[in-house]
Order: structure tokens, then C-alpha cells, then sequence
């Protein structure tokens, strides 16, 4: 199955067979999502909270919980580990592959990223509704894929190596350290080694993930070797996932840093290059 679904395909499945829609929206910026939410989503759906939903104890960014956290978070949100899931947001394509990447990552079945988000499903012709939701709560049995995530340690073994290329999402600017990070205490700059492919390169002007023709050029650009398993990287753990996705449109597997740089580059004892 694709990790993409389209929104008349999307459409066409809501009307045959049972669904569950998740809006994942999440800014960096602090744009209040859930309120987005609420004032329109595609009906049925449910609000995935990326900060409710991550692991709560963590001293890093959006990184991911424990299996019984995950399982009760989505029970809660009426998602069984064996519902054809499809997610998506409500801006252009930016927080929804992390919730995907979660969702497969504990053991969900069947889940999509809807392409285009909800700016494609209103212009398809599909409805909306507004106003807060109530799943009947379901029972997900959350099993954590070992091999979808690496530590630091792993990234660390892979740059003195090269066993696994490194990618990093991040916009030029803050790979290259000419603008500040975001968040306070971390260092400004890119692991020696990593590889910049800006997550914005793989998403065009109308929020949806390039073709595949277009994706396969620009991981090709960063030199990534044809059978090569990436570990992607960027802030926080949620745009290195759009890579993750676009690799796996292409039929690749690849590796998600979780610690991403809010980790590396709030240590002193990690290496950083600018420029």
C-alpha cells in the first residue's frame, strides 16, 4: 500500500469502508492547531496532539514514548493498530508524516498520509465539519519497531564510519549555522559529515509531496548511494520524518535520528561544523 493516498481516493474509501482520519497538525511557530481543528476538519476525524502524544518524561522535543503511552494516547482516540488509518493536516505538508512515522512505527497496519492535506480534500469537493469529537475509545496493541529509530550513539557510529549516510532536513541556513536555532541552549550548525536536504526541497507550492520522479533527483543531488539505508535527522524528529515518507514512496527504507539536533546540538561533547 502507498504511504500517500490522494483526497478523491480518500473520498471514494470514506464511502465503501471504515476509515479513520487523523488531523496531526503541529507548527513550530505555536499555531494552535487544535483550534484549526476545531473550526474545520474532515468529518469523523480526530485531533493527534504530537505533544500529548510523545513521550511526557522526555527532557527533548517531541521524542517518542513508551508503548503502553502510545497505546492508551491512541485507544483514547478511538485508533486500533488494525484501522486503515489516514492522516493528514491542515497547512502544507509538515507534521503529519511524524504522526505516520509514529503510527507505523508502534505497529499500526495500515496508515497514509492524505497528500495535500485538507487544502486538497476542499478542493476535491470534500466536506468539512467544526467543533470538538468524541471517539468510542478502541484498543491498540503497540509493539515498537526497534529498527525505525536511532540513538545518538547509532548516529555517532554512522558519521565515523559511513556506514549509513546522514541526512538532515533542516533549511540551508540553519545546516549551514547562519541562523540561530530556535530553541534556546542549542548550538547553531550540522554534525560533520550529515548531508543537507531540506525537508521545503520534497514539498511543492501546493503543500503536497513532489512526484516521484522529483524526489528521486533530490535525494540523488545529496549523493545518497542507490541501496543505502539513510538516517534522517532535522530539529526535533517531525521533518526528518517527510523524508522517511518521500524514501519510502520510492520504495527505501530509511532510519529516523529521534533526538535529532535539539539532542546534538545541546551537548558539549558532540562535534559541529558551520557553513
Amino acid at each position: 500500500m502507498s504511504p500517500l493516498v490522494e483526497a478523491q481516493e480518500l473520498q471514494a474509501l470514506m464511502s465503501g469502508s471504515p476509515v479513520r482520519v487523523v488531523d496531526a497538525g503541529w507548527r513550530l511557530d505555536g499555531t494552535d492547531t487544535r483550534a484549526q481543528f476545531r473550526e474545520a476538519h474532515i468529518p469523523g476525524a480526530v485531533f493527534f496532539d504530537l505533544e500529548a502524544v510523545s513521550d511526557p518524561a522526555a527532557a527533548l522535543p517531541h521524542t517518542l514514548p513508551d508503548t503502553d503511552h502510545f497505546a492508551q494516547a491512541m485507544g483514547t482516540l478511538g485508533l486500533s493498530d488494525s484501522d486503515r488509518i489516514v492522516v493528514y493536516e491542515a497547512g502544507p505538508m509538515f507534521s503529519a508524516p511524524r504522526a505516520w512515522w509514529m503510527l507505523k512505527t508502534f505497529g499500526a497496519a495500515h496508515v497514509q498520509v492524505l497528500n495535500g492535506g485538507l487544502g486538497a480534500w476542499k478542493q476535491a469537493g470534500g466536506e468539512v465539519e467544526s467543533g470538538d469529537t468524541d471517539p468510542l475509545p478502541a484498543r491498540f496493541d503497540a509493539r515498537l519497531d526497534r529498527n525505525a529509530a536511532v540513538d545518538m550513539e547509532a548516529v555517532r557510529r554512522a558519521l565515523a564510519d559511513g556506514t549509513s549516510s546522514v541526512l538532515d532536513a533542516r533549511g540551508a541556513a540553519r545546516f549551514r549555522g547562519d541562523s540561530a536555532e530556535p530553541r534556546p541552549g542549542v548550538r547553531p550548525g550540522h554534525m560533520p559529515g550529515a548531508r543537507n536536504l531540506p525537508y521545503s526541497a520534497l514539498v511543492d507550492d501546493a503543500g503536497r509531496l513532489r512526484d516521484a520522479g522529483e524526489l528521486r533527483t533530490a535525494f540523488e543531488a545529496t549523493g545518497l548511494d542507490d541501496t543505502a539505508v539513510p538516517i534522517t535527522t532535522c530539529g526535533s524528529g517531525v521533518t526528518a520524518a517527510i523524508l522517511v515518507l518521500a524514501l519510502t514512496v520510492l520504495g527505501r527504507q530509511a532510519q529516523l535520528y529521534d533526538g535529532s539536533w535539539a539532542e546534538w546540538g545541546s551537548r558539549t561533547d558532540t562535534p559541529i561544523r558551520t557553513g
